[in-house]
């Protein structure tokens, strides 16, 4: 029950930029420049070095095991079923919340535009919108979010463009309002903005050539957006003072006002659109593929794992995640979704690294993408991804200690109940 190799390397690595710059960079950054002030620059490189090591992680496990799933795959290969079924549960819990968050970051810069209807609302339609584009096809979908990645690129390079004449220096004068404990809460926030790259492992079994295709695309997304998020981070801080950017729902919009100029600002505001709706049209994608994969091992309803005979596409994976994904969106703040997120991804980032560490004593290979300084990065990435853990807020923690204590009682409950229907028969 495999899917079509369809995409090349433009598209997955348009998939991992889509999902990468959007609500981070959009919407985030607010949140991120409460805690680290104009430092959020600091943050953001912080942050990109955490990202890296997963990168290398990704991109060996990728290369190596080339099907859909991304860390549910290599959990389950290389760590057992049970460790695969609790990060699987993990990596849907954190991408669901997510896709309310940007459902609800879309929204907000929808009503600043567009004052029809409620954000929730609006949040909600996009959501069931998104879930439609996907049903039709992975291609389809990869086609329509190329157009918004090269539209979203060539917005924020004209943010950065026009706004780096109008700075103002005196907003760096106060740097780092809350010390390097400020800037590592800061970068732990903006972790969010850079967790798209491994959206593209989920696809494994959808890329042509994986064993090229998946390492090189996972690292050209991070890359790519890791410079143009420092560059935007410069400027909107030395656009507006970041008592202002922390409180505003549409960071770059007020930042673009501080230039004066009316076109730039609507400009933002489509942007900002654009790449929100890119980043949860691929958040869509990663979630309904993972759950597919679950479903296809036998670790959720087989129901999840059937695909569309005229679209080929898992068709009841993308309608439950993105009907969950909707609701969601009407319980949830935008602070708390983040710092869910984060600390979410994070966990199964470790799981990744570690994963990363077993591929080469469990399946040596030699034709594959390497890992650099092996095992030092891996190493890192576990011990950089626990280090953000702890900046990030205490509810995070209940959360997700909820989610992986629920999930591997239910495993075990469920193992043991398969195990006396098997010695009945």
């Amino acid at each position: 029950m495999e899917l079509k190799r369809t995409l090349n390397l433009f598209d997955a690595t348009s998939i991992g930029i889509g999902a990468i710059i959007g609500a981070g960079i959009f919407v985030v950054l607010g949140i991120a420049t409460g805690y680290a002030g104009p430092s959020v620059i600091v943050s953001m490189i912080i942050a990109g070095i955490v990202a890296s090591f997963t990168a290398f992680s990704f991109a060996e496990l990728g290369s190596a095991i080339p099907r859909e799933g991304g860390v549910y795959a290599f959990a389950y290969e290389l760590i057992s079923p049970a460790a695969a079924f609790v990060v699987g549960c993990l990596w849907l819990l954190a991408q669901i919340v997510a896709g309310a968050a940007i459902s609800l970051g879309f929204a907000s810069y929808f009503v600043t535009m567009f004052p029809i209807l409620p954000v929730k609302t609006i949040a909600v339609l996009a959501a069931a919108a998104l879930t439609g584009l996907n049903i039709v096809g992975i291609k389809q979908s990869a086609t329509v979010n190329n157009i918004l990645v090269v539209t979203k690129i060539a917005i924020l390079c004209l943010f950065v463009g026009f706004g780096i004449s109008h700075i103002n220096l005196q907003n760096f004068s106060s740097f780092s309002p809350n010390g390097i404990f400020g800037i590592f809460e800061g970068a732990g926030f903006i972790f969010f903005a850079y967790l798209g790259f491994g959206r593209i492992a989920t696809l494994g079994e959808e890329v042509k050539k994986p064993q090229r295709t998946l390492p090189l695309s996972i690292l050209l997304s991070l890359t790519v957006s890791v410079i143009v998020y420092i560059l935007t981070g410069f400027v909107a801080t030395g656009l507006q003072d970041y008592r202002v950017l922390a409180q505003s729902g549409s960071p770059l919009a007020d930042a673009a006002k501080a230039t004066g100029n009316n076109t730039l600002v609507a400009a933002v505001s489509l942007g900002a659109l654009i790449a929100t709706v890119s980043v949860l049209l691929t958040n869509l994608i990663g979630l309904s593929r993972v759950s597919f994969a679950m479903a296809r091992d036998g670790q959720l309803p087989k129901t999840a794992a059937k695909t569309s005979s005229r679209f080929g596409t898992p068709y009841i994976s993308i309608l439950i995640m993105g009907a969950i994904t909707a609701s969601l969106a009407f319980f949830l703040n935008l602070k708390q979704t983040v710092a869910i997120t984060s600390f979410g991804l994070l966990s199964t980032h470790v799981v990744v690294n570690f994963s990363a560490i077993r591929l080469r004593k469990k399946m040596p290979r030699s034709n594959t993408f390497r890992v650099p300084f092996y095992p030092v990065i891996p190493l890192l990435g576990v011990l950089s991804c626990v280090i953000l853990m702890f900046s990030l807020p205490v509810e995070s923690w209940i959360v997700v200690a909820l989610i992986v204590a629920l999930s591997a009682g239910f495993y075990f409950v469920r193992s043991k109940w398969r195990l006396r229907r098997r010695l009945k028969h």
